[in-house]
């Protein structure tokens, strides 16, 4: 599957234009392109409702560690896979042009984030603490990254304006809501 995308902000800059155009969407896209970020967060749920349930954790840090775990750790593990491996194809669904070298630094930042969210298991306090802000400034940024390409070039292509920009939004909530509970009250 491929994108007819146009040129990066970065190519405008580059020359000079500013002129930016909207992304040209691919109209073979299908739902599970914009929705298959959500099935992280959802399974985070549900080990945090096991966790709870059968291992008797409280449910503040059942989430926590559910998250941290399966939407940091499992989610940033499969985003490096993606962005390593299938570069073109991911660079694609965001609406970006493929061959960028900056999808090889953004494979590297997530692989380091996915192996923290997994030490979770392992590690735990401040452990937690730094893998939560670490990843939710990661986030919230992608995010920003993500909705400037929405208002500027009408980026809606699934990768920026589907279920990745939920979850880089509602994660860091999570994450820093969830730690609040635990430390702060």
């Amino acid at each position: 599957m491929t994108a007819h995308s146009t040129r990066s902000p970065s190519d405008d800059a580059a020359s000079g234009s500013g002129d930016q155009k909207p992304v040209e969407q691919d109209r073979d896209y299908r739902v599970q392109d914009y929705i298959q970020p959500l099935a992280f967060p959802a399974g985070a749920i549900v080990l945090a409702l096991a966790l709870s349930t059968v291992w008797n954790m409280t449910p503040v840090d059942a989430f926590l560690l559910s998250f941290l775990v399966v939407t940091v750790g499992f989610q940033g593990i499969w985003a490096f896979l993606g962005h390593y491996f299938k570069a073109d194809m991911v660079a694609a669904l965001i609406g970006w042009p493929a061959g960028n070298p900056f999808q090889t630094e953004i494979a590297f930042a997530n692989l380091a984030f996915g192996i923290l969210g997994l030490l979770c298991v392992v590690y735990r306090g401040e452990f937690w603490i730094a893998t939560a802000i670490g990843i939710s400034i990661f986030l919230l940024g992608a995010a920003s990254v993500h909705i400037r390409d929405i208002r500027e070039r009408g980026n809606l292509n699934p990768a920026n304006a589907g279920g990745i920009l939920v979850t880089d939004i509602l994660t860091p909530l999570a994450l820093l809501g969830l730690l609040a509970l635990r430390y702060l009250l």
